[in-house]
């Protein structure tokens, strides 16, 4: 009890300091908008060179694949503009060893949907009884995440179960920066938290997603563990390799996720008694202890990523909105895939920020939840007792939760 009341201490100490810091040079809103227009980072034309880059296929002769899941990154972060999110989902897979540890499908966890030969065509094979599909995710906004304080998100995992009586308990994890080798720093990207700086994501994703080698991750993927080289016809790495660093592919998607606005509430339904009166219900239901509503950024020069990022003016010092806590949680929907956590986080997932979640029509990392009430009633494991006090609520509670919830 004396430890939990000294790690709250610490958490509070953190969150005051914070506090007087930006008495003296107060915060502003991040801007919002699904309009495919800078937040400010950079212009609108070098905006739109980022987004083009973003947009652009991939085809065998710039390195497409072998294996993939797609040939752009529009195809699956493009609704309801460029960045946002979609239907589209990705394979993971793989199997319970006998101590209960997990271990990837022969050659990872991920299973690419696509090749440009069939002979490289990967499948599940039926040894690996651990499967899961994954939902995109929307990455609009990433750029406020990634300059949240580490100290921030360490600060909501320190509280979250003194708080709840250990009821709900937070995971944090710190993971390796692609860019700056032999550093970590704390995990807040991805359905695992499994990057941490939105070059290392795009990087990653550029190999993982579409088979493109990159400075950051050089080496090409097999198919089920089995080399492609007889199918790689470009030299790797594949990105742009006679493009300085900087002016990469990896780095022009990393400039546009950074320079992206934040997702905008619906203005109209926010402003309803039911979606106002929804919100008060959000929080006392519980549902804000994990979907944290408000977040601020670390002040413009701070350095970030291993020393290699610093926050910009136009990131800097800013208060967004992403109710999200950026912890992982077992809720009792975990997929059982472990990547760069340890083996305790192979039932827990991220929690998704509700952000434009307005635009997604599958719900849950698996897209199996098609109603918002679905998915509340999916919550068990350190959400039992959330969802116990929704299944409590009048019906006139549950609408106006639920309007609140549509206007995010």
């Amino acid at each position: 009890m004396q430890q939990a009341f000294r790690l709250a201490t610490c958490a509070s100490l953190f969150l005051y300091m914070l506090a007087v810091t930006n008495a003296a040079n107060p915060p502003t809103e991040a801007p919002t908008g699904f309009d495919n227009l800078t937040n400010g980072l950079i212009s609108q034309t070098e905006f739109d060179k980022a987004r083009d880059e973003f947009e652009q296929s991939e085809g065998i002769e710039t390195g497409l694949g072998p294996v993939y899941n797609a040939q752009s990154c529009v195809a699956c972060h493009g609704n309801p503009v460029t960045g946002g999110l979609s239907q589209v989902t990705e394979l993971r897979s793989g199997h319970t060893r006998k101590d209960g540890s997990f271990e990837g499908a022969p050659g990872g966890s991920l299973l690419n949907d696509a090749s440009i030969n069939s002979l490289i065509q990967e499948r599940v094979p039926d040894s690996e009884n651990v499967r899961t599909l994954r939902t995109s995710l929307n990455i609009l906004g990433d750029g406020f995440i990634e300059a949240i304080d580490d100290e921030a998100i360490r600060a909501i995992a320190l509280q979250q179960p003194v708080i709840t009586g250990g009821l709900i308990a937070g995971k944090l994890i710190e993971v390796p920066l692609a860019e700056a080798p032999g550093l970590s720093r704390v995990g807040r990207f991805g359905w695992k938290n499994q990057q941490a700086s939105l070059l290392s994501f795009a990087g990653d994703a550029y190999l993982n997603e579409m088979g493109i080698t990159n400075r950051l991750f050089p080496t090409e993927n097999t198919s089920m563990g089995h080399s492609v080289a007889d199918y790689d016809l470009v030299a790797d790495p594949e990105d742009s390799p006679n493009k300085v660093i900087g002016d990469q592919d990896i780095d022009e998607f990393a400039t546009f996720m950074r320079a992206t606005k934040a997702p905008p509430r619906d203005a109209v339904l926010a402003a309803t008694p039911a979606a106002v009166a929804g919100s008060h219900v959000f929080d006392t239901t519980g549902c804000s202890t994990c979907h944290v509503g408000t977040f601020t950024t670390l002040p413009a020069g701070a350095l970030i990523n291993g020393g290699t990022f610093a926050v910009p003016p136009a990131l800097g010092n800013k208060v967004f909105h992403p109710f999200s806590d950026f912890l992982l949680h077992d809720v009792g929907t975990g997929d059982g895939i472990v990547q760069n956590g340890d083996q305790s986080t192979a039932r827990a997932m991220r929690t998704p920020p509700l952000w434009g979640v307005r635009t997604r029509s599958r719900l849950m990392h698996d897209g199996q939840s098609l109603t918002t009430t679905d998915a509340i009633l999916r919550h068990a494991g350190e959400a039992v007792a959330v969802t116990r006090k929704f299944r409590g609520l009048t019906t006139t509670e549950k609408s106006q939760l639920l309007a609140f919830l549509s206007s995010l």
